[in-house]
């Protein structure tokens, strides 16, 4: 079932494609757009992220009357996460969307999110984000010369996947060597752990999975299925150790130029997408766990308490109180009270 709705997605993409050439007026049709943005991510193009996008990026077409042309790239076209990061602050390219765990290596508190095991469902970390936590980060990106947009995209709960037995515990972490991405935050984490993490671009995960330079990793479900990790994957540990959103960045610079009218256009738009992709990403997680059965994985599922208790051991929640300081630190614990 999950083939035929991964094909639908992809014909979907492929029409949306074409779709905004269709919408314009004749007298429109072959005029170049006003303002012609990149946009990039690093997930592949059949994630529901870079096909909610494209569904943007032809209505923003559209109801501009071709002013704005949004080129959306995915699977790291323009680049890795770090380059695509840096491109966006220099003016190389508009846009990206961006995981908070990378932003958060120019603007530490944007991955403030992203603390371990913070989050114990959906609702509180969409709750977080759509609130004072989402408004709270939004305001120091601002002071990195960027634009971040009112909602941020979900990609999920990460759970880790791993080629040499199942992570059913703290201890399954001890010495296992697990990607992730280049990330402080992270590393510490899983350092805190006893593990050996390695820090890559997820453009070359399935390489080093492939050949065993790391036994592991950790991605939500839809990557680990659109990614194709379950062919050099045995074992699937549904931890839920962080909720994991993209943050839809601009160029400051660059979005200055756009006039207001337009800007709403665009921002309304994009702001749409994020909210259906939380729908896509709910009913894909209904159903990725059987489609990973089905593929060879073995699924397990995870008690997240003791987790939690073996970071707290090892000083990992203090280090990162000291870290994003008292006051972000007292905004994450109204909405993850586990962590007091």
């Amino acid at each position: 079932m999950i083939d035929i709705k991964r094909r639908r997605i992809i014909q979907g993409a492929a029409a949306i494609a074409v779709a905004p050439a269709a919408a314009i007026l004749p007298g429109q049709a072959r005029a170049a757009a006003e303002f012609t943005f990149k946009c990039g991510h690093d997930l592949p193009v059949t994630h529901a992220m870079h096909v909610r996008l494209l569904e943007a990026s032809a209505r923003i077409k559209t109801e501009s009357g071709g002013r704005f042309d949004l080129q959306v790239f995915g699977n790291n076209q323009l680049g890795g996460d770090t380059d695509m990061l840096a491109q966006t602050r220099s003016g190389g390219m508009e846009m990206v969307l961006m995981p908070e765990i990378i932003l958060g290596t120019l603007v530490p508190l944007a991955a403030l999110n992203a603390v371990g095991f913070a989050f114990d469902s959906e609702e509180r970390a969409h709750a977080a984000m759509d609130g004072q936590l989402g408004a709270f980060v939004r305001g120091k990106i601002a002071g990195a010369g960027l634009v971040a947009f009112d909602n941020i995209w979900e990609n999920g709960f990460r759970q880790i996947t791993s080629n040499a037995k199942p992570v059913k515990g703290p201890d399954d972490l001890k010495g296992f060597k697990i990607r992730v991405p280049v990330a402080p935050l992270w590393v510490s984490m899983y350092k805190a752990f006893g593990a050996g993490p390695t820090a890559l671009n997820l453009s070359e995960l399935y390489s080093a999975l492939q050949t065993k330079i790391v036994e592991g990793q950790e991605n939500p479900l839809s990557t680990i299925y659109t990614s194709k990790f379950y062919e050099v994957q045995k074992y699937c540990s549904l931890t839920n150790h962080v909720w994991n959103g993209y943050w839809p960045v601009m160029n400051k610079r660059a979005w200055a130029t756009v006039p207001q009218p337009l800007q709403e256009i665009v921002t309304r738009h994009v702001n749409r997408s994020a909210m259906d992709l939380r729908a896509d990403v709910a009913r894909l997680n209904a159903s990725l766990e059987t489609t990973l059965a089905q593929k060879g994985m073995t699924v397990n599922r995870t008690d997240p308490k003791p987790f939690r208790e073996a970071l707290r051991k090892a000083g990992f929640y203090d280090e990162w109180k000291k870290k994003f300081g008292s006051q972000a630190w007292d905004v994450l614990l109204q909405y993850a009270p586990g962590l007091a």
